[in-house]
């Protein structure tokens, strides 16, 4: 049996694991199934969603040169069963123990801290995060700036070694 990517399938999960469940096929063909594939909600346990010998409609994510499948239960639910469901939050938004009285009231959104080139802590990378650059151009600058300040450090520790020494002889 060919297996294309895309295309939906009926299944038997043969095995279980931690990090997913291995689904067979007719003709011999296996697939696995990730953890984070199984259901549209957050799963812990698969074992609450699958069970080894049931019958599962799975879609073909991807398969490797290796002949590696890739499936999802989830993306082969119709579409309005795909989305997570709504927050079980209680109403207003609490958090933590709202049952007993105790939930954090929401919080109020806070203004961005505007960065100060002369504080300490803040780096030219930081203080250019406005900017409409990319994630990578960010990187790309803290990395710079970072291997600049570690050459200065490591220089000026080189030049301290001659005397002191915190270990003491041998």
């Amino acid at each position: 049996m060919q297996l294309e990517v895309g295309e939906i399938y009926e299944g038997k999960v043969t095995g279980i694991t931690k990090f997913g469940a291995f689904v067979s096929f007719e003709g011999g063909r296996t697939g696995m199934v990730h953890i984070s594939e199984v259901a549209p909600v957050f799963v812990n346990e698969i074992k609450d969603f699958v069970t080894e010998g049931q019958v599962v409609k799975v879609k073909v994510l991807s398969v490797s040169e290796e002949g590696k499948v890739s499936l999802s239960i989830k993306k082969a639910l119709p579409e309005d069963q795909q989305r997570k469901p709504a927050s079980r939050r209680p109403e207003g938004g609490e958090r933590g123990n709202a049952r007993r009285g105790q939930g954090r009231p929401p919080r109020s959104p806070r203004p961005a801290p505007q960065p100060s080139p002369g504080r300490p802590g803040d780096f030219e990378w930081q203080s250019r995060r406005n900017d409409s650059g990319s994630f990578e151009d960010m990187m790309s600058r803290f990395k710079q700036t970072s291997d600049e300040k570690m050459s200065d450090l490591k220089r000026s520790t080189d030049t301290r070694r001659g005397g002191y020494s915190r270990r003491g002889p041998k």
